[in-house]
C-alpha cells in the first residue's frame, strides 16, 4: 500500500473556500446588523438584543446535534458533503432575507430569518470542520489544513471590514447600502464557495457504524469522559474570551481613552491586514515545535502584547499601532493549533472506544468558542461600567484608567490561562503517530508537504 500524496496548495484553497461566505456573514452579524436594524428599520435595541441572543442560543444548541448527525450519516456522496450542500442552500436563502429584507423588518420576521440562517450556518460549519480533521491523519498535515482555512477566513474578514468603510465614504450613515454591500459579498461567494469546497477533495471512507445508536447519556459521557478534549475546550474558551474582551472594548478604548475616534474602525482593519500573514508564520513554528508548544508560545506572546498595552497613553499612538501590528501577527495562533488538536483527540477516542465522534468533538469545540464570545461581552461591558466608564458622558481620568486596565489586563489573564491549560499536553507528535499506527495498519495515508 503506497502513501497517497497530501492535498496540494490549490486543493486546500478550494477546500477552504466555504470560509469566505461564512466569515463575510459572521462579522456584520455581530458588529453592524443590530445597529442598522435599530437605526434604519426602527426596531428597539432591547428587542434586537433578545432576538439575537435567542438566535445565538439556537445556534449553540444545534451544534452538537449536527455533529452527531453528520458522524452517523452514510450516503453515496459521503457523510459531510450532503449536510454542507443542503446547509449552504438554507444559509444562502436566509442571507437574502437577512441582508435584503423585501418586506421590511419586524421582530417576528427577524426571528424566523435568524432561525434558518443559524440552521444553515451550523449545517455547513460543523460538518466542514469535522471533514477538515479527517482529510489527513498526519499530525503536521492537520496544522497545514487548518492554516489554509485561517488565512482564507482572515482574508474574507478583511474584505468584510472594508465594505462598510466604502459605504460610509459613498453615503455616510446609509445602512441600506452597508447591508447591500455586505450581503452582496455573502451571496456572490456562497455558490462558488460551495462548488469549490465540495469538489476539492474526496471524503475518506467512514468507519463502521456502531451496532446501536448511543444515548444522550453516552454522548455526554463521551465528551465529559475525555479529559484531553476538556483541556482543549477550556483552553480555546480562554483564547476566545480574551479576543472578544478586546473586540468589545477596542472602539471605546480608541475613541475615549486615546481620543482618536477616526481610528476606531481603522485600527481593527489594521490588525486584520497583518492577520492574513499570521497563519503561515505559525504553521512553520508548529511544524518545528509541535502544536501544543506552539499554542503555548502564541498565548504567552499575546500575554506580553496585552500587558504592554498598559504602557500606552493618548500621546503614544505609535506604540498602539506597533502593538496592534503584533496582535495581527499573533492573531489566531492559539485557535489554529487547538482546532487541529481536536482531530488528534478524536483519533485517541476512536482507538480507546471504537467510536468515531469527530463531528461531535468539533461541534462542542465550536460551542466553547460561541459561549466565550457571549461571556466576554457579559464580563467586559459591566466591568468597565462598574469602574465608572460611560460612553454617553464625560469620563473622569479614573474611569478611563479602568477602561485601560480591563482592555489590557482582561485579555492578558485569559491568554495566560489558555497557555496554562494546554501546557504539557501529552498528545504530541510521537503519541499521535502511535495512535495512527494502531488505527491504520500499514503506511500512513498522507505525508506532510510544504
Amino acid at each position: 500500500m503506497s502513501a497517497a500524496p497530501p492535498p496540494t496548495a490549490g486543493q486546500l484553497v478550494r477546500f477552504s473556500s466555504i470560509a469566505v461566505p461564512i466569515a463575510a456573514a459572521g462579522l456584520p452579524l455581530g458588529v453592524y446588523l443590530p445597529a442598522i436594524y435599530a437605526r434604519d428599520y426602527g426596531l428597539s435595541l432591547t428587542v434586537i438584543g433578545v432576538i439575537f441572543l435567542l438566535g445565538r442560543l439556537w445556534d449553540a444548541i444545534a451544534d452538537p446535534f449536527m455533529g452527531s448527525l453528520s458522524d452517523r450519516t452514510r450516503s453515496r456522496y459521503g457523510r459531510r458533503k450532503p449536510w454542507i450542500a443542503v446547509g449552504g442552500v438554507v444559509f444562502g436563502l436566509a442571507s437574502i432575507f437577512l441582508f435584503f429584507p423585501p418586506f421590511g423588518v419586524t421582530p417576528l420576521s427577524l426571528g424566523i430569518v435568524l432561525f434558518f440562517f443559524y440552521l444553515g450556518w451550523t449545517a455547513v460549519q460543523i460538518p466542514f470542520q469535522a471533514w477538515s480533521g479527517e482529510v489527513s491523519g498526519d499530525y503536521h498535515q492537520r496544522t497545514r489544513i487548518a492554516t489554509y482555512q485561517t488565512v482564507v477566513t482572515a482574508s474574507a474578514l478583511l474584505l468584510a471590514l472594508i465594505l462598510p468603510t466604502i459605504a460610509d465614504q459613498l453615503r455616510p450613515g446609509d445602512g441600506h447600502l452597508q447591508l447591500g454591500l455586505m450581503g452582496g459579498l455573502v451571496l456572490l461567494s456562497i455558490v462558488p464557495a460551495l462548488v469549490l469546497t465540495l469538489t476539492a477533495l474526496k471524503e475518506p471512507p467512514p468507519p463502521p457504524l456502531p451496532a446501536a445508536q448511543p444515548s444522550l447519556k453516552e454522548t455526554i459521557r463521551a465528551i465529559t469522559g475525555e479529559p484531553l478534549l476538556l483541556r482543549v475546550l477550556a483552553s480555546d474558551f480562554a483564547v476566545t474570551l480574551a479576543q472578544n474582551i478586546r473586540a468589545a472594548l477596542i472602539v471605546f478604548f480608541v475613541t475615549f481613552y486615546m481620543g482618536r475616534p477616526e481610528w476606531a474602525g481603522g485600527l481593527f482593519l489594521f490588525q486584520f491586514v497583518f492577520g492574513i500573514f499570521a497563519g503561515p508564520i505559525w504553521l512553520k513554528v508548529g511544524r518545528r515545535f509541535g502544536k501544543h508548544r506552539t499554542a503555548v508560545a502564541g498565548e504567552l506572546l499575546q500575554v506580553a502584547i496585552n500587558l504592554s498595552l498598559l504602557l500606552v497613553t493618548p500621546d503614544t499612538f505609535g506604540l498602539l499601532l506597533g502593538l496592534t501590528l503584533a496582535q495581527g501577527l499573533a492573531q489566531g495562533s492559539g485557535n489554529l493549533m487547538l482546532r487541529a488538536i481536536v482531530a488528534d483527540v478524536a483519533d485517541k477516542h476512536r482507538l480507546d472506544s471504537g467510536e468515531d465522534r469527530t463531528g461531535l468533538y468539533y461541534s462542542v469545540f465550536s460551542l466553547a468558542g460561541k459561549t466565550a464570545t457571549a461571556v466576554a461581552v457579559g464580563i467586559a461591558l459591566p466591568l468597565v461600567s462598574w469602574l465608572g466608564f460611560d460612553p454617553k458622558a464625560a469620563n473622569s481620568p479614573e474611569a478611563l484608567t479602568g477602561l485601560l486596565l480591563v482592555f489590557g489586563l482582561g485579555p492578558a489573564i485569559a491568554h495566560a490561562l489558555s497557555a496554562a491549560l494546554i501546557a504539557r499536553f501529552p498528545l504530541d507528535e510521537a503519541a499521535h503517530a502511535e495512535i495512527r499506527r494502531q488505527l491504520d495498519p500499514g503506511p500512513p495515508d498522507y505525508a506532510f508537504a510544504e
